[in-house]
C-alpha cells in the first residue's frame, strides 16, 4: 500500500491549472523520483500534496486518509516534511540555533537528543555547530536544511530540486545523503529533480512529468531507456 498517492489530480494556483489528471504513488522506505524539464509542474505537485496549491479535482491521500483540502499546517503535523527549493535557513543564526528553531514543537527535553541524532547523520555540521549558517557552502546548507526537516521526525520527506546551483561533487554528496536517509532511517522520500541523471541513479521508482501531465512511469532504468525519454525531457526533435 502506498504511503502517499494522488488520484486523478488537477491542481494549480487560483483558476490557473498546472497539473492535469496526475496519478502518483510513493511507497514506504523507497525513494520515488519525479523528473521533468523546467516548468513541467514538479514543484506544483509537491505544493498540491502539502496544501500550498489549489486543488481543482482529484484526491491526495496519505496513509489511507484523504488530505486533499486539509490546511498546510495540519498536513505538516501528520508527518509530511517539505523542503522547498528555496529552503528556509536563517543565515544570521548559528547551525545549532537553526536546528533548535526547527524542533520548536518537540518537548524541550528531547531537543538536545534530537540535535545529537542529526549531527550523527551529518558529521560535518558538528564542525560548524556554532558558525553562522550564512557562512556555510552550498552543500553544507543543503545538509543543514535537511537536518532541520528531520528535527520534526517526519514519516515522509519531500525534497524539491536539491541539486540546484551545486557543483557536481556537492550534488553527489547530497544524493548520497538522501540514499543514507532511506537506508539508515527507513525514510520514505519523494525527490523532485531537474537533474534527471543524478536523481534516477538513486531512485527506486520514477515518474516523468512534462507540461503538467505524467508521461511515463517505471523503474529508473526503464525510464532512462525509454525511446521517447530524451525527446520529451531534452526537447530533441530528430
Amino acid at each position: 500500500m502506498p504511503m502517499l498517492e494522488t488520484k486523478n489530480l488537477y491542481s494549480g494556483y487560483g483558476k490557473l491549472k498546472v497539473l492535469f489528471d496526475i496519478n502518483f504513488k510513493a511507497y514506504p522506505k523507497k525513494i520515488t523520483v519525479v523528473v521533468g524539464p523546467n516548468g513541467a509542474g514538479k514543484t506544483t505537485l509537491l505544493n498540491s500534496i502539502t496544501g500550498l496549491a489549489t486543488i481543482h479535482d482529484g484526491q491526495v491521500i496519505f496513509e489511507g486518509e484523504d488530505i486533499t483540502r486539509k490546511p498546510a499546517y495540519k498536513i505538516a503535523r501528520m508527518g509530511i516534511s517539505y523542503l522547498l527549493q528555496m529552503f528556509n535557513i536563517i543565515s544570521g543564526l548559528t547551525v545549532e540555533e537553526n536546528l533548535r528553531i526547527a524542533g520548536y514543537l518537540l518537548p524541550k527535553n528531547e531537543i538536545k537528543d534530537r540535535i545529537d541524532e542529526i549531527l550523527d547523520l551529518f558529521p560535518r555540521l558538528k564542525e560548524f555547530l556554532h558558525r553562522k549558517a550564512g557562512t556555510l557552502c552550498g552543500g553544507e546548507r543543503r545538509m543543514l536544511a535537511i537536518g532541520m526537516t528531520l528535527m520534526r521526525r517526519p514519516k515522509i520527506l519531500l525534497l524539491d530540486e536539491m541539486s540546484t546551483d551545486l557543483a557536481p561533487i556537492l550534488v553527489k554528496m547530497v544524493m548520497d545523503k538522501v540514499v543514507e536517509l532511506r537506508d539508515k532511517l527507513g525514510l520514505t522520500i519523494v525527490l523532485v529533480e531537474q537533474n534527471a541523471k543524478k536523481a534516477l541513479e538513486i531512485g527506486d521508482y520514477a515518474y516523468l512529468l512534462v507540461s503538467g501531465t505524467m508521461r511515463y512511469e517505471g523503474s529508473p532504468q526503464e525510464l532512462m531507456e525509454h525511446p521517447q525519454f530524451a525527446k520529451l525531457y531534452l526537447g530533441i526533435t530528430k
